[in-house]
């Protein structure tokens, strides 16, 4: 087990600070997890959720972050949609980056204020998550890179991160590679490095890790360097949060049991 790191220092002390993880399984189209997560956000906001983890997996898709660098798409939009990837142009912080199957996605949508942290520091509480996960399964990553968000095994990049913090409550999140197929990163410099390479936790262990013990694994990660006192986990929950945010079409496009 790792030495869990903790942003507790700057946390607000509540008495008691409750989180809603909502495991999805099968593949969400990322234009249903965006709707989600505004829908989720203005709720948060209201005070009518409280603080809510999504946890889930795309279907291929390249979104590109709200200061782009064009240089470092090197596909067209055209022969990515060709290969059966969507690409979204998304206001979250960060460049360019992929996600789909065997990659685990963190949508933290919470009260930033109610953390007490700041922008940088809820970031790297968010490094921090990816990089004890990594060491559950005895692999060195680090974060906290000048320069370089995201998390690293050496100079290879095994998770990402980028958010948006409108109003106080924070959306986009992490994507941790669990065992994806690393080709798709060659057609994007991954948040503009070009000198760096990408890994997956499957690539480091040389063996399949199972999926969904990861996702756990990142989840409680999350639940507990924020330090939430009372965690309520929901499996299945595609329809309930279809239903919550009156969203008019299925959440989940497709399942995908390769990686699970």
């Amino acid at each position: 087990m790792s030495r869990v790191r903790s942003v507790s220092a700057a946390l607000v002390r509540a008495a008691e600070r409750a989180l809603s993880v909502y495991h999805i399984p099968g593949l969400v189209p990322y234009r249903s997890a965006l709707a989600l997560q505004e829908d989720l956000a203005e709720k948060r906001h209201a005070g009518i959720i409280s603080d809510t983890l999504l946890v889930l997996q795309h279907p291929p898709v390249f979104t590109i972050g709200k200061r782009p660098n064009f240089h470092n798409i090197t596909s067209s939009e055209k022969d990515l949609e060709k290969l059966g990837a969507e690409v979204h142009h998304i206001n979250r912080g960060g460049d360019v980056t992929w996600h789909g199957p065997g990659q685990a996605v963190l949508y933290p949508i919470v009260n930033v204020r109610d953390l007490g942290v700041g922008a940088r520091r809820y970031v790297e509480g968010l490094e921090d998550v990816m990089v004890n996960t990594a060491a559950e399964y005895g692999v060195h990553a680090e974060g906290h890179k000048h320069g370089e968000t995201g998390v690293w095994v050496g100079d290879r990049k095994i998770g990402a991160c980028g958010v948006r913090i409108s109003r106080g409550i924070s959306s986009h999140g992490i994507a941790f590679n669990v065992n994806p197929e690393l080709t798709w990163f060659s057609h994007i410099v991954p948040c503009g490095i070009a000198d760096k390479g990408v890994t997956s936790l499957a690539q480091e262990l040389g063996r399949k890790p199972d999926y969904d013990a990861c996702e756990e694994a990142l989840s409680q990660a999350f639940a507990t360097i924020f330090e939430y006192q009372e965690v309520t986990k929901y499996h299945n929950s595609a329809g309930y949060l279809q239903r919550l945010c009156g969203l008019p079409s299925p959440i989940v496009s497709s399942s995908h049991n390769n990686e699970r």
